[in-house]
């Protein structure tokens, strides 16, 4: 391990010179619109990057995403995955010009994950270029099918379907250089859509489903959480209505409940399927409460040795690491009990905006932690 430490700082001024390389990936891969359940193009776009970097085997799997493998020198390893998803919220009504300038780019759905999607395509040139080779088969997968409604279907049938033991996992984000993932905390995003109904005849005083679902914000936030189990609820969105001077007929509001207790996560769904059935009872309106996606708590424990050896490599380049619960590919892994982190690969701007901003200089570091956590994991690591 010692070895691999001191080689962090050559990676990063090696990498530096694949520059070009690796910014062509992000911009050309990034331009093409990926919304999810939509990412056909950029899957397309990636296979074509990954042959022409001469990857063993290039293919997909039956769910359609995207799989790059590059053959390790020791056949009975179980193989390193390295993964990104593929997705982005925005969709082909949104400009995905990039625009390049001395220290940064610019364009939508950078953060969120274009910038991760180029550096995973980049990774066979990067390895050739710095002389590594691994023990292990390195897997460079896509994943489609990841954020939002998506709910993970991606990497959940890639691994379901995946037929051998996986040794470890690194999955790469856009941002924030310095993130340490390796817990995810159980979660449930929801959806309650209240419907007025607009037949009959016509009352002077009626409903306003914007209003209905201003209550229901106002019986969740009621509700008592506790300090442990660690929860909370998210009211992420609300929208509705069709203009000024006229009552809103539909609204939707949408929220995600965080625990680290799967129990507490269902306990509190139950509550707020309990308030909305209340309220549509009371206010004569259709209330619907539906599940958009779910991630169950899982986590490595801070002293796990990948833990340790990803802080030991990110503290050698001068990373000081944040450690939050993502729930993300990463939650997948650790549920099937493999060991994985989630890391970012340089610092931005406007997370999940059309504006996003990510630094070009700060990448350098961060693709040589990529590397670095991968040795790591090929090293043996995650063996015990």
């Amino acid at each position: 391990m010692e070895e691999l430490l001191n080689r962090m700082p050559e990676f990063e001024n090696k990498i530096k010179s694949l520059m070009e390389t690796i910014i062509t990936n992000i911009v050309l891969l990034g331009q093409i619109p990926a919304p999810t359940f939509k990412e056909k193009s950029r899957v397309s776009a990636f296979l074509e990057r990954l042959a022409e970097f001469r990857v063993d085997e290039c293919t997909t799997d039956g769910y359609r995403n995207p799989i790059g493998i590059i053959r390790g020198t020791n056949p009975n390893r179980p193989p390193i995955f390295v993964v990104a998803h593929m997705d982005t919220p925005f969709g082909h009504d949104v400009d995905h010009n990039f625009t390049i300038k001395e220290n940064a780019i610019y364009g939508a759905g950078l953060l969120d994950n274009s910038v991760g999607v180029g550096v995973l395509a980049s990774l066979p040139a990067i390895f050739r270029h710095l002389g590594l080779e691994f023990e292990s088969d390195i897997v460079l997968a896509g994943v489609i099918q990841s954020i939002g409604k998506g709910n993970l279907r991606g990497i959940r049938h890639l691994l379901k379907t995946w037929s051998t033991p996986i040794r470890g996992a690194v999955c790469i984000e856009g941002g924030e250089l310095g993130r340490l993932n390796y817990y995810s905390d159980g979660m449930i995003r929801g959806e309650i859509k209240c419907s007025i109904n607009r037949s009959g005849r016509r009352q002077r005083f009626q409903p306003n489903a914007i209003l209905v679902l201003n209550e229901v914000i106002n019986q969740i936030l009621e509700l008592r959480l506790p300090l442990k189990p660690r929860s909370k609820i998210i009211i992420g969105k609300i929208f509705g209505g069709l203009k000024h001077g006229q009552i809103a007929h539909e609204a939707t509001l949408g929220f995600e409940i965080h625990s680290d207790s799967d129990e507490m996560v269902k306990s509190l769904y139950n509550e707020i399927n309990d308030i909305v059935n209340g309220l549509g009872h009371e206010y004569e309106v259709r209330l619907e409460l539906k599940t958009i996606s779910n991630v169950r708590a899982s986590r490595l424990r801070f002293n796990h040795p990948l833990v340790k050896s990803t802080i030991a490599i990110m503290r050698k380049l001068g990373l000081k690491p944040i450690s939050e619960p993502s729930e993300s590919e990463l939650s997948i892994f650790l549920s099937r009990k493999i060991p994985a982190v989630t890391l970012g690969v340089s610092y931005g701007e406007s997370y999940q905006q059309k504006s996003s901003v990510i630094k070009i200089e700060p990448m350098f570091r961060g693709i040589a932690q990529i590397i670095g956590v991968i040795a790591a994991i090929d090293s043996g690591v995650c063996d015990e």
